[in-house]
This record gives structure tokens, C-alpha cells and sequence, in this order.
């Protein structure tokens, strides 16, 4: 079964590399086995959740909890939440935060959605707030990135989040005040990448919001724009090159680290394929125009390729919001759409 799944997956990524993306529709089929192969590449045994929370405060009319939970056999998930005090079963919003960010920072984003009567949760991504070991900076982060790089094993950037937070679902589908039929996930930065990674894979989730996360990872290859993004593990891409004796890293280089911390993701499983796999389910994008993480004709091929898909599925509820003269952040009045369309398809 492994070496039909690899065969599989080289296929698929030899399909999407070799040429340029068109926009064309994903097949049923080709769409299955890419969702499969990214399941695979993520996958581990299932231990018990073993799950534990604590009442932190109850104030405002809201409650502040926090809990935890059992990710696989090595792996002990922390996350807070924050609910309205109502009563009856609630919709829920999951917080995905960004590089060196934590659970705690994305508390004001709790806030208003709690007020809003959501049921907000937030985990700590691998190796950042609490699952640091260290208070230096992202460290502990781009050395794991750089292991997996050496050894193969784990996948930190990115992939091992998206498994922890469908483990925070299955933690979720567990609480006798949850609605596990109105799931929806708004993600920042790396946070935004892991949402659509999530939302592609897990249809759970019912709203996906990735914020300055969609990409085409294909796309910044293939034109020489890629070295915004690698600064945001530039210590473990950097210590790479160093390790196999590159002094000025290029693009080929890029493609090598990719291909072995975080596979397929310039190929089968680049944005404008995901993209597809969350139809027809309601899904805002928010970028911003002066972003250089996300260059606008990549994000114009996430975009042309989510119409598509969204247009075959008779769906209209797909929009993407570019914030005109933002860089790499949400604006206030961007977070209100973005809380808008969280009440408007998960009616709390």
C-alpha cells in the first residue's frame, strides 16, 4: 500500500509540475486521491484523546476555559476557548494564529466572535506558544523543519497543525454544548495556509476563512518570488543549504526542501488545487494587495480556479477580499466582513 501511494502521489505531482496549472476543473477522481495522498502524508496511529479542561474565568457573560487533548502518542494539544454564557448548542470557530504566534494572541479575534454567541476555540500550533521549548524566538520551530529536512520524519511546517487541529475536531464533536454540524475555521498567515489545508481535507469544516495565507506556492517557484515566504523559516531553510553545501540557495533548492519537509505543496496540494476541494462549501479569501507572501497573479490562479469550482457546483459562496494598500495584515474593517461571514453561514 505505501509504495502504491507513493506512486500515486508522484504521479499527481508530476501532473501538476511539469506545466503550468490550468484552472481546469479537478475530476471527482483526481480530487479523491488528493485529499487521500494528503491524508496519507499526515496520517499516524490514533491514541485516546484523554481530554482535560478548566474553568479560567467566568466574566462579561463569557466563559474562559482551558483544555487539552492527546494529538497522537508524542503529542499533548493546549488550547483555550471562550463562549457566551447561552444555553443550548452553539456554533463553533476555530482561531488559527500565525508564525511565532500563540493561542493567547488570538484572543481579541475570540473576543468579538464570542460576543457574536460563537463557541471560539485556539490551540497552539507545533512548536509555538506553549509546545516551545525555549522563549527564543521561533528556535525550537526552524529546528524541527530543519530535522525533518535531514531525517523525513514529522512535518512542522504546516502539515503536523492540520493534523492537530482535526484532533481538536474530534475533541470538539466530544462536548454536549457544541452544534458538530457548524464547524468553520478562520486562519492568519501560517494560520491561513493550515485553514485551506484543513477546510480541503476535513469537511467538518462547513466556513473557511484563510487570511493572508492562499497562495500558489507553484506560481512563486516559477517566477523567482519565492524568498518572502522562505523568510518565515529562513534559519532552517538557511541551515539546510549550509548542510548540503549550497551557498546561494535558488529556486531548485526550494524545490528540494519543499520536497522533503513539506511534500507536494508546490504540486498536487498548491493552493489553486485545494482551493477546489473546499467546494462548494462557503469560503471567504482575504489577502492584501501589497502582501508579498502571496503575489497577486498566484493568488489570481487560487482565485480563477476556486470560480471554476465553485461555479460547477452551482455554489455561490465564494468570495476574495484584496485589501488595497495592505500589506501582510487584516484590517479591522476586513475582520468585521470576516466575522459577517461567519454569522451569515453558521448562524450562532
Amino acid at each position: 500500500m505505501a509504495n502504491k501511494s507513493l506512486t500515486i502521489l508522484t504521479a499527481l505531482i508530476a501532473l501538476y509540475c511539469v506545466e503550468p496549472l490550468n484552472a481546469d476543473l479537478l475530476t471527482i477522481d483526481l480530487a479523491y486521491q488528493t485529499r487521500e495522498q494528503f491524508l496519507k502524508i499526515i496520517d499516524r496511529p490514533k491514541v485516546e484523546l484523554l481530554a482535560e479542561s478548566s474553568t479560567v474565568s467566568s466574566q462579561d457573560g463569557f466563559t474562559h476555559l482551558k483544555f487539552s487533548y492527546n494529538s497522537d502518542s508524542r503529542n499533548r494539544v493546549p488550547g483555550i476557548a471562550i463562549t457566551p454564557s447561552i444555553h443550548g448548542k452553539r456554533p463553533v470557530v476555530i482561531v488559527m494564529h500565525g508564525t511565532d504566534g500563540s493561542k493567547e494572541r488570538m484572543i481579541p479575534v475570540m473576543t468579538q466572535l464570542a460576543k457574536l454567541g460563537f463557541y471560539t476555540v485556539a490551540i497552539d500550533g507545533r512548536y509555538h506558544g506553549a509546545r516551545k521549548n525555549s522563549n527564543q524566538g521561533n528556535s525550537d520551530y526552524n529546528k524541527a523543519i530543519l530535522d525533518t529536512f535531514t531525517t523525513g520524519i514529522d512535518h512542522p511546517l504546516y502539515y503536523d497543525t492540520v493534523w492537530d487541529t482535526m484532533r481538536l475536531i474530534d475533541y470538539l464533536q466530544t462536548l454536549p454544548d457544541i452544534d458538530s454540524s457548524r464547524i468553520g475555521v478562520i486562519g492568519f498567515s501560517k494560520g491561513g495556509i493550515e485553514a485551506y489545508f484543513l477546510s480541503a481535507v476535513d469537511n467538518r469544516v462547513k466556513v473557511s476563512i484563510p487570511c493572508i495565507g492562499m497562495q500558489s506556492f507553484r506560481w512563486e517557484l516559477d517566477h523567482n518570488d519565492w524568498q518572502v515566504r522562505v523568510g518565515t523559516f529562513n534559519a532552517a531553510f538557511t541551515a539546510a543549504a549550509k548542510q548540503e553545501g549550497i551557498k546561494n540557495p535558488d529556486a531548485a533548492f526550494v524545490r528540494k526542501f519543499y520536497d522533503r519537509v513539506v511534500p507536494g505543496i508546490y504540486g498536487p496540494f498548491d493552493g489553486p488545487i485545494m482551493i477546489q476541494l473546499i467546494a462548494p462549501r462557503p469560503l471567504l479569501v482575504i489577502n492584501g494587495e501589497l502582501d508579498h507572501h502571496s503575489p497577486l497573479p498566484g493568488l489570481s490562479e487560487c482565485d480563477e480556479a476556486a470560480r471554476i469550482a465553485y461555479g460547477a457546483a452551482n455554489a455561490e459562496k465564494f468570495v476574495q477580499r484584496i485589501e488595497p494598500n495592505t500589506g501582510h495584515s487584516v484590517t479591522a474593517t476586513y475582520q468585521i466582513e470576516a466575522n459577517n461571514w461567519l454569522v451569515r453561514w453558521l448562524k450562532p
